[in-house]
């Protein structure tokens, strides 16, 4: 299936890495404990949260819907985009095009 996109993937990338970075527990998609995860530095984090969109990106090519911590991603093909349900309160809009 994949992920339809026109925009630059760099693009998308930087702008999914923020989405999912304010998911809570949103590390824990990769079996990261609270405590591994605090150890981390500012860019080690950065690092992590930008190779989790770009997981979460080609997860959606196979999956509509995954669960990132706390957190849902859905890709929208409809709608050229990828919703990302941050909580209960609030959501972020990834446009594809």
């Amino acid at each position: 299936m994949g992920v339809r996109h026109a925009r630059e993937y760099k693009e998308i990338l930087d702008d999914l890495t923020d989405a999912v970075s304010a998911i809570r527990d949103s590390y824990s998609f990769f079996e990261m404990t609270s405590e591994e995860w605090g150890e981390l530095g500012d860019i080690e984090k950065r690092e992590v949260m930008e190779a989790l969109a770009d997981d979460v990106f080609y997860g959606l090519g196979e999956e509509s819907v995954l669960h990132v911590g706390q957190g849902v991603v859905a890709y929208k093909p409809k709608f050229h985009v990828i919703e990302v349900m941050v909580d209960d309160k609030e959501a972020r809009i990834v446009r594809l095009i």
